[in-house]
């Protein structure tokens, strides 16, 4: 939405200092709508952290918000040919420095999140194994120790007496 914006106060800021005045309510409408346009443009792109993406969707702006303040009533008659060079190393300056602010911003943004991300993390703490209490000796014997004795047959051949 960094891009929207400075492309529409950007190009109104121009627009007045060069003699054209504040924009009408109408042309602010269509300023604000084609500044979120941009924004959302800008949002829906993978690399917008690129500058050279950043370069080219702020020239497109400026033309645009251009068109509209010219549609709006603004001329560049008077001028001649120095204002016109003048105005258009305006725009190409703002639009680097604002390209190069962004991306910064972006970077900046990225870096804070992971941050905050690694800071805000629960601890990860290795899970203790349970621990086991063997007994040593009993007074009793195992359960299974006595349900195997009670499953071997005692039975045997019977006994004679020897001579």
């Amino acid at each position: 939405m960094a891009a929207g914006a400075l492309t529409a106060s950007l190009s109104v800021v121009a627009h007045a200092a060069a003699g054209g005045g504040l924009p009408s309510g109408s042309t602010v409408a269509v300023l604000a709508v084609l500044s979120a346009t941009l924004g959302t443009l800008v949002a829906t792109i993978r690399d917008t952290a690129d500058v050279k993406i950043l370069v080219a969707v702020l020239a497109v702006g400026q033309l645009l918000c251009h068109a509209v303040l010219g549609a709006a009533g603004h001329s560049h008659s008077t001028g001649g040919a120095a204002s016109l060079g003048l105005m258009v190393t305006g725009h190409a300056l703002a639009i680097a420095f604002g390209a190069m602010l962004i991306a910064m911003g972006g970077h900046l943004c990225a870096a804070m999140s992971r941050m905050l991300r690694a800071a805000s993390a629960p601890p990860r703490h290795p899970v203790a194994a349970p621990s086991t209490v063997l007994a040593g000796s009993a007074d009793q014997p195992r359960h299974s120790a006595l349900i195997l004795a009670a499953s071997v047959s005692h039975r045997g051949p019977p006994v004679s007496l020897a001579p």
